[in-house]
């Protein structure tokens, strides 16, 4: 990944555990909790593609596993993060640009459904039986029903944020200076007059070929 993108998406990961840590988590809310970093991931994952977003998810998922005040395996969050980011990202809209609200509505629903199903599913796998005591079916109806309502405030400004980041002048900048610099390097090292200079060459060539074809000539007669 690049370094914006890295610094960026760190940056966003620990803010939103943070706030769900320290403020989503203390609400009480029924049933489950609104995943705040599910949704910075999603966001992330709709701009930086399938690559990107499982990359994104498999840290921000980690970091959820070893800040407290987490009670379940290292690992399990990562798991499930790395997968919903990676099966966003092949739903990237084209240039990251949203066209309309309904797609990633869909997809947030559908990731909100999914990281609960797999999360329960890994934890029965490890001996964790909490989602059959809280029900199963009220987790689902409420943390696609907590995402949804969130999302608008969320996930259209991170997509804001990392297309920016895509889009940075300084990245712009030293790139055309790199071509500047190989262009000035090849015109000064070798002698060459790159671009329109091209006919020059070519006209230069071929008089030199004819002023080889007159001295041939010239010293057959003699």
């Amino acid at each position: 990944m690049r370094v914006n993108r890295i610094l960026l998406s760190s940056s966003l990961v620990v803010v939103a555990l943070v706030l769900q840590v320290s403020v989503l988590a203390r609400l009480h809310l029924p049933g489950a909790v609104p995943d705040l970093l599910l949704l910075t991931v999603l966001g992330l994952a709709l701009v930086y593609g399938h690559v990107g977003g499982a990359l994104v998810g498999f840290g921000a998922g980690l970091l959820a596993d070893l800040a407290p005040p987490a009670d379940h395996a290292a690992g399990r969050y990562a798991m499930v993060l790395c997968v919903i980011g990676y099966l966003a990202g092949l739903v990237r809209p084209e240039n990251g640009r949203l066209k309309s609200a309904t797609g990633p509505m869909v997809v947030v629903a559908a990731a909100a459904i999914g990281s609960t199903l797999l999360y329960a599913g890994v934890g029965a796998l490890v001996g964790d039986t909490a989602a059959r005591h809280v029900g199963l079916g009220s987790l689902l109806f409420t943390a696609a029903l907590y995402d949804l309502l969130l999302a608008p405030f969320v996930v259209p400004g991170i997509m804001a944020l990392a297309r920016r980041a895509e889009n940075d002048p300084l990245a712009d900048t030293t790139s055309a200076a790199k071509s500047d610099i190989s262009t000035g390097w090849l015109s000064s090292g070798t002698g060459l007059r790159i671009g329109g200079q091209r006919g020059g060459l070519k006209v230069k060539a071929a008089r030199a070929r004819v002023a080889r074809a007159g001295r041939i000539k010239g010293v057959k007669r003699l």
